[in-house]
Order: C-alpha cells, then sequence, then structure tokens
C-alpha cells in the first residue's frame, strides 16, 4: 500500500517541530503561523483577514458602550437636578431614553461582531489543527521500528490526544483571545487618558502589571505540578491499555487484584497532583480578584475626588466603573491565556520531542524508485546490532537469486528474523550492503522498495475491522472480486461463507476473534493481493498445529511459486524442498546447502533436525498413549454398563 501523499516526508523534519515548547508565545506563535496563514488555502487567509477587522470593530464598539453608559447617566442627573417645564419634559425623557437604547445597542453590537469573528475564525484554527495532528501522525510513521519498539502504545495515544487538544487550545488563545486583550488593553489606556489624566492611566497600568506578574508567577509555579498530574495520567492510561490488551493473560494468573492495585497506585499519584493543581488554581483566582479590586477601588476613588472638586461629572464615575469592570474580563482572559497556553505546551512538550526527533531511517537526497529485473536478493558481508556492545549479524554473506527459494534455519536468537527487518529497511546496516537487482537498499526510496516486498509474518496483528479491510489491505483500491480471488487462493473463503456477514465480518482487536489459521490465511490472502516480485516467510507456520501448518504450507507453497523467496523457519520439516537452506548460528553461516547435502553432513541442521523428530515422535507417542487410555476407560464404561444391564 502506498504511503499518503502530502505532509511531512520522511527524513524532513515538520514545521510544527521548530516550535519550542518551552520558548515564549511569540516563538509559538511564529511556528504555529504558516498553519493559521496557509500559503495554498486563499479562502483560509481572506478569512483571517476577514476575522481581524471584525477584531477592530468589535473593540470599538467595546470603547463606545462606556460613553453611552456617561451620556445616559449625566443627561438623567441634570434632568432631575432642574426645573422643568410641561412643555420641555419629553425632550428631557427622550435624551436619556435614546442614549440608554444606544448603550444596549452598542452592547448587542459587540456581542455580534465578537461572535462573528469567532465563526470566521474557526475554520481557520480547525484547519489548523488538522494539519498539525497529521503532520504528527505522518512522523509517528516516519520514524523507526525502534523508535516503536521502545513506546508504550496507552501513554503514545495519550500523548497524541493531550497534544491535539493543546494545539487547539494554543491556537484559540493566541488568535482569538491574546490579540483583543493586547487591543483593549491599548484602547482603555488611551481613553483614560484622553478623558481623565495620568493618574488613572498610572493606577489602571500599576494594576495590570501587578495582576499579569502575579498570574506569570503563580502560572510558572503551577507548570510542575501539571507536568507530574499529566506524567501520572499516561502513566495510568499505558497500565490501563496494557493491562486490557493482555486480559486473557490476566485471568490465566487471576491476576486482577495485582492488576487492580498497579493502576490504582498510578490514579493516587494522579488524584494527588490534580487535587494540588485546583487547590493553586483557587489560590491563583483569588490573587487575581484581589488585585484587580484595589486597581479598580484605587480609579474610582480618584474620580470620586474629581467630582467633589467639580472636574468630573457624576456619569464619569459610571463610565470608568463600567471601563474597569469590562476591562476585567479580558484582564482576566489574560491570565487565561497565559496559564492555558503554558499548560497546553507542558501538555504537547512529549508530542514536540517527537517530532523533534528525526528519523533514524530516511531516503537520501539522490535516491532513486527500486528498478527490478527479476527480484534477485544479495546480502554482502552484512553486520548489524541493536546494541552497539551486542552485534547480531557478523559478516552475512548469500544471495536469493531471482525465482528461487532460499530458507534460513538456526537457534533462537541466531538473527534469523533480523534479516527480514534489515531487507525491509526497517533498520540501516553497520557494515556491508544489501542489494535487490544490484542496487543498494540505501540507493532507493523506501516506498518503492517495500511496494516490491511481500510479508507473511509469524504472529499476524489485524486492524480491527472486517475480513474485507484486512485482506484490502494489501492493495488498496482492490476490487471486491480481487479480494474474493486471493481469500479463495488462500484458503479462506470456506470460512468467510461460514460466517453470517461474510466479508464484512469484524475480526475485533488484533484479530482476536480468529484462529491462528484463520488470521494466517488473511495475511496469506493480503499478500497474494499485493502481488509483490519478492516475498518474505517469517516463521508463517511456528505458532501452528500440525494439520494446519500442513493446509498453511500448501498455500505459502502456491504464493511463492515463481516468486523470490526467502523462508525464516523454526520447523526444518517446512523447508526441506528450498533450493538453498543456510544455517545461523550466533550471527554467522555455520552451514549452507540443500536438505540432502545438510543431512550428510552430520552438523548443527542434522543435529537440529533429529532433536526435532525426537520431539515429534514423543508428542506422536504420548498422543497415542493418551488415546488408547480413552479407548480402555470407553470400554470400561461400556463393560460395566452391560453387566449392570444384565443384572437388571
Amino acid at each position: 500500500m502506498s504511503a499518503p501523499q502530502g505532509g511531512t516526508a520522511a527524513g524532513r523534519p515538520s514545521k510544527a517541530s521548530e516550535i519550542n515548547p518551552r520558548g515564549s508565545l511569540l516563538v509559538a506563535l511564529k511556528g504555529l503561523w504558516p498553519y493559521l496563514w496557509p500559503a495554498d488555502r486563499a479562502d483560509l487567509r481572506t478569512r483571517v483577514a476577514w476575522g481581524l477587522l471584525l477584531l477592530v470593530l468589535a473593540k470599538i464598539a467595546t470603547m463606545a458602550t462606556p460613553f453611552f453608559f456617561k451620556w445616559a447617566t449625566d443627561a438623567v442627573a441634570e434632568g432631575e437636578g432642574a426645573r422643568i417645564s410641561t412643555d420641555a419634559i419629553s425632550l428631557l425623557v427622550a435624551a436619556p431614553l435614546v442614549l440608554t437604547l444606544a448603550y444596549g445597542f452598542s452592547r448587542i453590537v459587540m456581542a455580534a461582531l465578537t461572535q462573528w469573528r469567532d465563526g470566521l475564525f474557526a475554520k481557520v484554527a480547525i484547519h489548523a489543527v488538522r494539519r498539525l495532528a497529521l503532520e504528527t501522525f505522518q512522523h509517528m510513521h516516519a520514524l523507526s521500528l525502534r523508535f516503536h519498539l521502545e513506546r508504550k502504545t496507552g501513554g503514545l495515544t495519550r500523548i497524541l490526544e493531550r497534544s491535539r487538544e493543546g494545539i487547539e487550545t494554543i491556537v484559540r488563545m493566541l488568535v482569538l483571545h491574546l490579540g483583543p486583550t493586547i487591543l483593549e488593553f491599548a484602547m482603555v489606556i488611551g481613553v483614560l487618558f484622553w478623558q481623565f489624566d495620568w493618574r488613572y492611566v498610572a493606577a489602571t497600568v500599576g494594576m495590570i502589571v501587578g495582576y499579569t506578574v502575579f498570574t506569570f508567577v503563580m502560572t510558572e509555579y503551577r507548570m510542575s505540578i501539571r507536568a507530574a498530574m499529566n506524567e501520572s495520567d499516561t502513566d495510568a492510561n499505558a497500565k490501563a491499555v496494557d493491562s486490557l490488551l493482555n486480559y486473557e493473560t490476566v485471568k490465566y494468573f487471576g491476576a486482577e487484584k495485582w492488576e487492580a492495585d498497579r493502576y490504582d497506585r498510578s490514579m493516587a499519584r494522579y488524584e494527588k497532583a490534580t487535587v494540588h493543581t485546583h487547590t493553586s488554581l483557587a489560590w491563583l483566582n483569588a490573587g487575581q480578584a484581589t488585585i484587580f479590586t484595589l486597581g479598580l477601588t484605587a480609579v474610582m476613588a480618584l474620580c470620586v475626588f474629581d467630582i467633589r472638586a467639580g472636574r468630573q461629572s457624576v456619569g464619569s464615575f459610571v463610565m470608568v466603573n463600567a471601563m474597569m469592570i469590562q476591562l476585567y474580563q479580558p484582564l482576566n482572559f489574560l491570565g487565561m491565556i497565559y496559564r492555558e497556553i503554558k499548560q497546553s505546551l507542558i501538555d504537547i512538550e512529549a508530542m514536540f520531542a517527537i517530532l523533534a526527533r528525526a528519523p533514524e531511517i530516511k531516503d537520501g537526497s539522490a535516491v532513486q524508485p527500486l528498478a527490478l529485473t527479476g527480484g534477485t536478493v544479495r546480502f554482502e558481508d552484512v553486520r548489524f546490532s541493536y546494541d552497539p556492545d551486542r552485534e547480531i549479524l557478523k559478516g552475512v554473506s548469500f544471495e536469493v537469486p531471482a525465482g528461487r527459494t532460499v530458507a534460513i534455519v538456526g537457534p533462537s536468537g541466531a538473527g534469523k528474523s533480523t534479516i527480514s527487518r534489515l531487507l525491509f529497511r526497517f533498520y540501516d546496516v553497520n557494515g556491508g550492503r544489501i542489494l535487490v537487482d544490484g542496487q543498494d537498499l540505501r540507493d532507493v526510496t523506501q516506498e518503492s522498495l517495500r511496494a516490491a516486498i511481500g510479508m507473511v509474518p509469524q504472529d499476524t496483528v489485524l486492524f480491527n475491522d472486517t475480513l474485507a479491510y484486512n485482506i484490502r489491505y494489501g492493495r488498496a483500491g482492490a476490487s471486491d472480486e480481487e479480494v474474493a480471488r486471493a481469500a479463495e487462493l488462500a484458503q479462506i473463503d470456506g470460512f468467510v461463507r461460514r460466517t453470517p456477514k461474510g466479508y464484512q465480518t469484524e475480526v475485533g482487536e488484533r484479530g482476536l476473534k480468529l484462529s491462528g489459521g484463520e488470521k494466517q490465511r488473511v495475511a496469506i490472502a493480503r499478500t497474494i493481493l499485493k502481488n509483490p516480485p519478492i516475498l518474505i516467510l517469517d516463521e508463517a507456520t511456528s505458532a501452528l498445529d500440525s494439520h494446519t501448518e500442513r493446509e498453511i504450507q500448501d498455500a505459502l507453497e502456491r504464493v511463492s511459486l515463481g516468486r523470490t523467496t526467502l523462508v525464516i523457519a523454526h520447523r526444518l520439516s517446512t523447508v526441506v524442498g528450498a533450493d538453498e537452506i543456510i544455517v545461523l548460528e550466533q550471527g554467522r553461516i555455520a552451514e549452507r546447502g540443500t536438505h540432502g547435502e545438510l543431512m550428510a553432513r552430520h552438523g548443527l541442521y542434522h543435529s537440529m533436525w533429529e532433536r526435532q523428530r525426537e520431539a515429534e515422535r514423543a508428542r506422536e507417542t504420548l498422543k497415542a498413549a493418551g488415546e488408547a487410555e480413552e479407548l480402555s476407560a470407553d470400554k470400561a464404561l461400556s463393560e460395566r454398563k452391560t453387566t449392570s444391564d444384565a443384572a437388571a
């Protein structure tokens, strides 16, 4: 199946990896800007431009609201303090009423423009989240097998889930709240200086600075608590997923209480950190309210003095109160913005670490698609180690000619499965080289290489979907007729016909609703559908019973006919017909030849064959003894029944 097009190519760092989770908000905004202002989407850029215009208009309406409040108050106060003639009553009543209506209208306009802006920008924000999520997903698949073997599935999925939410929060906070808040601060300070004097500005700025500093200090303190909470949450989720995936093992050993205790210990740490988080949030909110109230009181006290001195009207007192109360919302947003962004950056820190991790295996700048002429595979003095202190393959050289079958056998840990991983280029060799039709694997694209190789693994893991989906995974876009033909060749069509839903039968998580033989047949079917010129059979029948093994072996022989086939086997009986058998021992080739040649040498292969034959004979003897014992018991039961009937 071809890799998805677009997005992050293997080997090229994601743009998102440039965002430093421990950097400033400006650094985060710089990293996110390409997603908020996408070069290839003019419609989204238009939405951003309209959103900024609506932002300015909304804030102008916000600033106008306190003025209408002031004018209406002054009009009412002047009307009450004057002698009003009968003819002037209607005019004096009308002025405060009109101003009051204007005040209400300005608030409606402010809310409408704000909601319009949010609605316009929603598509931009969600598109940015989608692109970042896609880049992360593609980058995960670009990372090496080594990375995935070291990760816990539960913890990884939790990191991705929390990171997606964190990205959405950052985008929303930066654009929908931070920009409007800064603009409103500037407008409020300008209005205070214009309508009042520098003392009001100084009191307001002092309150804003004190509020901001207190918020930043408390938020930084709370970040360590948040990190501990996330760590315990990830640990608890990983333990839960791991335990549920191993449900049968838990039942085998009656370990429900053990698993529950492990999970509860992680949840206890999460509980403690979460309680600490909420407690510190309460202190933060209380401190913010205190600082704001002190600033509000100071500004209103200044206005009282000015009214007493005749420099301001009663409407000014109402206006400054309304403006300060109105300022509290964006000021509170400032604290929330900083808090949410910092917490979100903590949430996505693990994701950024993943994005910053360069793929271990990546295509070079001069690579070309694999040019197949027959499918000859050649290993030349290949050396490889997962760990520098322990070499797995120590100078392995062999060739699989086009259309021929070569088997690799040997004791456990000899390096057999490592050879298949190197051929798929899940890892790069430490020394020597691997060639397909004379082309070094490092000189061809990974996509073209893997498209040319089919794999039937020892442990087939299926997607939690239908039989049709899992078979069609071999070649996306295959027709129903092609899927059915592949299933027939893999001898699974009979099983499909017996199921009520046919090809729409759900196989369960990891294919657990199917037997081992049925899963292997699905793996064979999708390999048939892929139709690769090179085939790897990695101990494809080692976990099956003898009867099922023979059936699967027949299917595998049909699949490998005419293909370059590399068979990695534990049961030697499955490779006696190979054109050449290579015996690995401790990472080196100990013997090689046909089955007859190796048996004649009485070496390692001969001893392995004899041990397996002895084990099979012992199993057959035990089976025969069991059947004889069962027959004897049935005969004795029959005799007792006959005697009982005769006595009756």
